[in-house]
């Protein structure tokens, strides 16, 4: 018998388990899959709720506070390099130089960089690149195909959680102590609580809430460039489309009025906003690109990536940086989100589904599900 069963070994499944089990909680975490593949993994790894807006930056900015507290206990893959998010125009200048005016007002550090200063920072810019940046030290990246393998030990040997990997649940039924989860084998487990955090699996349990939760599944393109000698690109990286995309600067005064270059319309016709992001071995993640189908329909995006949009996005980053980028190798991750930023929904009083948080997973999950589990276990402070 658990206290919680939580079903999904993402970010935010993991979180949810961490923050139970430090709570004294009795924690079952099923994973349908040999270990995580989804979206927790197939992203860039930044850590950066200065691009989030309204609550979800303050639970990223909490986030940073937890990643680091599990850090110091043992090695997650944090890095301690920053974000930046460099301006290539004056339209890009003048949201950064907004944003830094927010940010200012409630204390949250960052610092203004002139296009010399850039440079001097960031020697890999092609010159003709910056106009100038906003600089936020405090923010972290990880590896992300080794940051939530760590963690799950870590919550494991730490909290006791029991993590059974390739565990698939068919069905969640409640009773009267709670809920019984079964899965594929027929094995079934009994808790006084079940958590659902599928990520865009919503097909095998509840399909019918899930088919009208309204949910999006967004597919991104990624590629993987070789390292280079002599060459780093150390935090994350985030350049001029990021600043058009992203949640904060969308709360700035001027973005409402924000054009579009006529050399940039192709690129937002795919989603695309260029990062970059340099792993352990001087390799460097370069993306994004977004497509989006009905949650229902995801086979509809392809499991294949789109030579097409790779060159896009390569073409623009070739644009931004001086060394080569010979690609390695190249992947799509597919998550799923919704309009009201986040689908949460009680089955009844022993079952809840957690899903559809979006591009936000890796910068605030570890916040959300510290607050998701103050209000589950009815307790103000963990």
């Amino acid at each position: 018998m658990f206290d919680l069963i939580i079903i999904g070994a993402g970010a935010l499944g993991t979180f949810h388990a961490y923050h139970a089990a430090k709570a004294g909680q009795r924690v079952l975490l099923l994973e349908k899959d040999q270990y995580p593949v989804g979206a927790t993994v197939r992203n860039f790894g930044q850590v950066v709720p200065s691009g989030l807006a309204g609550r979800w930056f303050e639970l990223g900015r909490r986030s940073l506070e937890i990643y680091a507290d599990i850090q110091r206990q043992t090695d997650i893959s944090i890095r301690a390099n920053g974000t930046v998010y460099i301006a290539s125009d004056t339209d890009e200048w003048q949201l950064a130089n907004e944003l830094y005016d927010h940010y200012q007002r409630i204390g949250y550090a960052c610092e203004l960089l002139s296009k010399a200063q850039c440079l001097e920072k960031y020697p890999a810019l092609r010159p003709s690149y910056p106009v100038g940046a906003l600089f936020f030290p405090q923010e972290l990246s990880v590896e992300p195909e080794q940051m939530i393998h760590r963690l799950l030990l870590f919550v494991q040997r730490k909290y006791g959680v029991d993590y059974r990997p390739g565990s698939v649940v068919v069905d969640a039924q409640s009773n009267h102590d709670g809920a019984t989860v079964t899965l594929a084998n027929r094995q079934r487990f009994q808790a006084g609580r079940v958590l659902i955090c599928s990520g865009h699996e919503v097909r095998l349990l509840f399909p019918d809430v899930l088919t009208e939760a309204g949910l999006i599944v967004s597919k991104l393109q990624m590629v993987m460039a070789e390292p280079v000698k002599d060459v780093s690109l150390p935090g994350n990286i985030l350049t001029g489309l990021s600043i058009r995309r992203y949640e904060s600067f969308q709360q700035c005064p001027s973005y409402a009025s924000l054009p579009v270059p006529e050399h940039l319309l192709e690129l937002k016709k795919w989603g695309i906003h260029i990062l970059f992001k340099q792993a352990v071995d001087g390799s460097f993640i370069v993306g994004d690109s977004h497509e989006y189908a009905d949650a229902t329909r995801a086979e509809d995006l392809g499991y294949h990536t789109q030579e097409y949009i790779n060159n896009l996005m390569l073409t623009e980053a070739r644009r931004i940086v001086t060394f080569p980028l010979t690609v390695r190798k190249a992947w799509a991750g597919f998550y799923s989100q919704t309009p009201a930023e986040i689908f949460e929904h009680d089955v009844d009083d022993h079952i809840r589904i957690i899903t559809g948080i979006g591009g936000k997973g890796m910068s605030s999950s570890a916040g959300y599900a510290e607050q998701s589990v103050r209000a589950l276990l009815g307790v103000a402070r963990l």
